[in-house]
């Protein structure tokens, strides 16, 4: 039997998750956990400058445990420090073995529950004595609002050669490939006029992104592709012929060549929209015109079944009788960055539910199957 304790687990993850830490504004969260990764001896906490990036009010945490088998490599975990709106003033409600928040606000346990698993095996860990792998915990900021903490982290501040996030939903999973995203950005200049005077005049920049977006292909595209426009905004009032209208939207894809081919399908639509427009109507106009982009907003995570992280934990879970899932997941997260770095790196699911609503909940048996998992990785 191992020795992680429900009661402890049960606590810190209480505590972690009433501690207000929305994204930009998770230094409460980070200043508590400094304190308490000092106390239990980690021989070195400390934040990086990466708010100068992010706009956060700290850094990316980073703790380093030297653990006493140097014969073995350095792991690192992550976890973000931020929390999905809204999340102010969270409340943590249990009923039997199932934490749930009051109802107005999310629970936290993404990525709450990962923090408080690691302490609770932590704590484990030094109370029974037990030798363990050295080990890193990289806690980012601004995970929530674009990754924009791990984007800002820089690889060569760890030791490690491989770690894990425990960062997904479900139990007993392993997420070895993540979607590589991109962004949509399409502003459509026009010219205003008096829609009830001279709307001949006019160019309506809103009727040129609609006639745009009938044509794209959005939606799922393929088993490994998705394409989205999730806002439209411009207009000024119902009397004038608006000459401003921006789409934004975003193109995800586990294949980089569909990715590209999608973008540039993107594009071409969106420019013979405008071109269509000026030899209809007045093919020397410099109106209407288009600006597009397509940032990049994470790059493509695919894990190989041989890289360290997958071997490691297959072995652990071999170890406790269990089983793991390799699977691929549909969203990005700090892995994407991490790996991107060359630092191979899984993601674990810590079962957390219905997370981004007020509806979230997860299971403190979960959280100690996956604390149970971690401790065999760091003591193997």
């Amino acid at each position: 039997m191992l020795p992680i304790n429900p009661d402890r687990l049960s606590y810190y993850f209480t505590t972690l998750c009433e501690i207000d830490s929305p994204s930009r504004g998770e230094s409460r969260l980070s200043s508590y956990l400094q304190d308490l990764f000092t106390d239990l001896g980690a021989a070195e906490v400390f934040e990086d400058n990466s708010q100068k990036h992010t706009g956060s009010d700290c850094g990316n945490l980073i703790i380093r445990f030297t653990g006493n088998r140097p014969d073995v490599d350095s792991i690192f975990f992550n976890c973000h420090l931020d929390v999905i709106n809204p999340c102010m003033g969270v409340k943590v409600r249990r009923i039997d073995d199932v934490f749930y928040s009051s109802g107005d606000t999310v629970l936290g346990a993404d990525d709450k529950a990962g923090i408080a698993i690691l302490i609770e095996v932590i704590i484990s860990l030094l109370q029974g004595n037990i030798p363990f792998a050295p080990f890193e915990l990289v806690f980012t900021t601004c995970e929530e609002i674009g990754l924009l903490g791990a984007k800002s982290l820089s690889p060569g501040i760890l030791n490690s050669r491989f770690g894990y996030a425990l960062d997904s939903t479900g139990i007993d999973n392993v997420i070895i490939g993540a979607p590589a995203s991109y962004g949509v950005t399409a502003e459509f200049f026009g010219l205003a006029a008096h829609a009830g005077l001279r709307p001949e005049s006019g160019i309506s920049a809103i009727q040129l992104a609609s006639q745009a977006i009938t044509k794209l292909s959005l939606g799922k595209l393929d088993h490994e592709t998705t394409a989205n426009i999730g806002t439209i905004t411009g207009g000024t009032a119902t009397n004038i012929i608006p000459d401003y209208v921006r789409i934004d939207g975003e193109i995800r894809s586990h294949n980089l060549n569909t990715l590209q081919a999608t973008i540039e399908q993107f594009r071409q639509i969106f420019q013979t929209t405008i071109s269509n427009w000026k030899i209809t109507n007045d093919p020397i106009s410099s109106f209407p015109h288009i600006y597009l982009s397509f940032p990049e907003q994470y790059p493509l995570m695919n894990l190989s079944l041989e890289s360290l992280p997958i071997l490691h934990t297959q072995k652990a879970a071999a170890s406790l009788s269990r089983s793991l899932q390799c699977k691929l997941a549909g969203g990005g997260s700090d892995a994407n960055f991490f790996n991107s770095f060359g630092l191979p790196t899984a993601i674990l699911g810590i079962g957390m539910d219905h997370v981004h609503s007020v509806n979230e909940q997860i299971k403190l048996s979960d959280m100690k199957r996956t604390a149970e998992l971690i401790y065999t990785m760091l003591t193997l």
